[in-house]
């Protein structure tokens, strides 16, 4: 148990350490989700996006009053510029913007799901685009000189089998959706085309600056979450603030602009019970960015342990639920995506032996996990 608790930064038991507790808060966020939103008589029935603002709220106060109470915001910096008399850490010419794409990532999500053809349809887009965009990243990073470790075979297999992992659903199932196809909605496209060109940029800017670090400058990713999360809470209020008057100020009139703009005014009966879910959506938040930021792994490695854990997670919870509050039971195509997920963790497993005995031969890490 002191072995779990107590590892070195970079190491395969510090990786562990951070998937299972996003694991865990995945899941606990799995079940509020279906909790508050479930129709059935005697839950709370919420809309997606009232249980969003009310999530939201409760998450971005977790996340800001530990960057804030526990000083994380002071980063070790490559290089400090000059504010006036303030000198600020350099790197905050591109964090602001990557906490500016956090926002945007944010509600966009959410709104994946309202303004797709399906729900199905979203989960392989939201989930399959950060497995591409990750390995994008990775290629575009190492012809600019900036990744100097190359991916895996293994890691370009483990791709192959997480995208079929999350796109099993949209081949397995046969239900038709009353909402028009995503070409036939500008609303849907011009959603989508935001949160894959935040989600993008977000990982780019993470690998630069994991990538970048100077000789003898520690990959503070505490520092980075801290500011980037601190820029995600003003974007955050002034995206919230346009919703919210998007019919007055634009012209606007679209059911989710409504829907929001009723939880703010009229709240729900048990908003507060979902503020405090929202917890638990913060604590995800943590674990995301860490494992994203893992040193010595690329983008691809990182990205696919993230999606992959959500993945098994997001099937754990909807197992939970189903045994303890009666809801809808895991489908065969579940159980066929978790088959997929297996078999793409074997392959990174292989490939995360490879990457850390070429560590502990650069002397980036120690040859123990407990060093």
């Amino acid at each position: 148990m002191r072995r779990f608790f107590k590892t070195a930064e970079g190491s395969t038991a510090q990786l562990i350490q951070l998937c299972a507790g996003y694991f865990f808060f995945y899941i606990v966020t799995g079940i509020t989700v279906k909790y508050f939103t479930d129709v059935r008589a005697g839950f709370p029935a919420m809309h997606d996006m009232e249980f969003l603002v009310y999530s939201t709220v409760g998450g971005s106060v977790i996340c800001l009053g530990v960057a804030i109470g526990l000083r994380w915001y002071r980063l070790k910096s490559n290089a400090t510029m000059a504010l006036g008399r303030l000198r600020l850490p350099r790197e905050l010419l591109y964090i602001i913007p990557s906490g500016v794409c956090t926002a945007v990532i944010i509600p966009t999500t959410t709104l994946n799901y309202m303004l797709l053809p399906s729900v199905m349809v979203a989960m392989v887009i939201t989930r399959g685009s950060v497995i591409v965009i990750s390995r994008a990243v990775d290629a575009i990073q190492i012809a600019q000189g900036i990744l100097k470790k190359r991916v895996y075979w293994e890691e370009n297999i483990a791709v192959v089998f997480a995208l079929c992992a999350v796109g099993v659903n949209i081949f397995w199932s046969t239900n038709k959706s009353d909402r028009p196809s995503l070409f036939e909605s500008a609303p849907a496209m011009i959603n989508l085309g935001a949160y894959v060109i935040a989600y993008m940029v977000r990982i780019y800017i993470m690998n630069y600056y994991k990538n970048t670090r100077g000789r003898g400058v520690p990959l503070d990713n505490k520092g980075f979450f801290a500011l980037e999360q601190i820029a995600a809470s003003f974007a955050m209020v002034a995206i919230g603030l346009a919703f919210f008057n998007a019919t007055s100020w634009f012209g606007v009139e679209a059911r989710p602009v409504a829907v929001f703009r009723a939880a703010i005014e009229t709240p729900k009966p048990d908003w507060t019970g979902a503020v405090l879910a929202g917890s638990a959506y913060g604590m995800v938040a943590f674990f995301s960015v860490f494992i994203f930021m893992f040193k010595g792994r690329t983008a691809t490695f990182a990205g696919l342990v993230n999606r992959l854990t959500s993945l098994v997670a997001g099937t754990a919870a909807t197992l939970a639920y189903w045994v303890f509050w009666g809801g809808k039971a895991p489908k065969t195509e579940d159980w066929v995506a978790l088959g997929f997920i297996l078999v793409a963790v074997g392959f990174l497993t292989r490939a995360e032996k490879k990457r850390t005995a070429e560590m502990v031969a650069a002397h980036e890490i120690g040859d123990k996990d407990d060093e």
